[in-house]
């Protein structure tokens, strides 16, 4: 999917600038066939600097194109699939697939009925989630279940890094009260919420008992991706809504589909207490378990 994006935006580019496929191969001294590669997110393109340089210089692209494809096209050398590691030790391909779409996004929304989000997750918090029978990385023994705590440490970096998508987070009540683990690996893991809701691409609510019943409630818990947008204002990819289960996970992806997650959020965010409420009931319960 990354490489679909920026085959995408240099396609944008090279149109802007008035250029045909063949025009530009020529300019650049390569094969029509490499620029349609390119052009196609194919995967066994590779991006070395001087030649994404001689691009965006033939096609006149912005500082801000710039900054952004060199970025993007670093990531394929340097951080190509890095999850890739794990397979075989417990993480389902169905999964790796989630871990793509959750690197390549621009917004992902998520709500959580029963336990604080993966990326926002301690690593002791982890653990936890990692010894519990029916999770939906298998993880037999210890050393799988310290390499799925790894992957999940690992994937947060996304939050930090250039290019972060927006993580928009709605948690129920229950996340919060019902201990995982001891008070002190619930008083960091809240904490370490806190902490997150502070980056600027970051939101935390909470949807309190008292809000009542709520769309989510027949939903359960899910994920809504979002992708950039390209050149001319379009998606570069279309929204997915993400379900998961113990034993697999559903990727839907048709406008209908989409459009009633969107509905559920709508209703829940509505329900959900704003941001400086819910970080003010955070802090509340996370100084309830260090009393504790």
């Amino acid at each position: 999917m990354l490489r679909r994006q920026i085959g995408r935006k240099f396609e944008s580019l090279r149109k802007a600038a008035g250029l045909t496929m063949e025009q530009a191969a020529e300019h650049l001294d390569r094969a029509r066939a490499t620029l349609h590669r390119i052009e196609n997110g194919a995967e066994h393109v590779r991006f070395r600097q001087a030649d994404v340089q001689q691009m965006l210089d033939l096609y006149g692209a912005s500082a801000e194109d710039r900054e952004l494809l060199l970025a993007l096209t670093a990531a394929t050398r340097e951080n190509k699939n890095w999850w890739h590691d794990y397979v075989g030790s417990g993480l389902p391909r169905w999964f790796q697939l989630y871990i793509g779409l959750e690197a390549a996004a621009s917004s992902i929304r998520q709500y959580e009925a029963e336990l604080v989000p993966g990326l926002l997750q301690t690593r002791a918090y982890a653990e936890q989630v990692f010894k519990t029978p029916g999770g939906s990385i298998d993880t037999g023994n210890d050393d799988e279940q310290q390499r799925a705590v790894q992957l999940r440490v690992e994937r947060q970096a996304l939050l930090t890094r250039f290019s972060a998508p927006q993580l928009s987070v709605i948690i129920n009540e229950a996340v919060l009260r019902r201990p995982v683990g001891s008070a002190t690996i619930m008083a960091e893991q809240l904490h370490q919420i806190l902490k997150a809701a502070e980056l600027p691409n970051v939101t935390v609510q909470v949807l309190t008992f008292s809000a009542g019943l709520h769309a989510g409630a027949m939903a359960g818990a899910f994920s809504i991706l979002e992708f950039p947008m390209n050149g001319n204002g379009k998606e570069v990819e279309p929204p997915v809504a993400y379900l998961e289960a113990a034993t697999g996970a559903i990727y839907l992806d048709k406008p209908h589909e989409t459009a009633a997650y969107n509905t559920i959020w709508a209703d829940m965010a509505s329900r959900a207490l704003n941001e400086s409420r819910s970080k003010s009931l955070i802090q509340q319960v996370a100084e309830e378990y260090s009393r504790a």
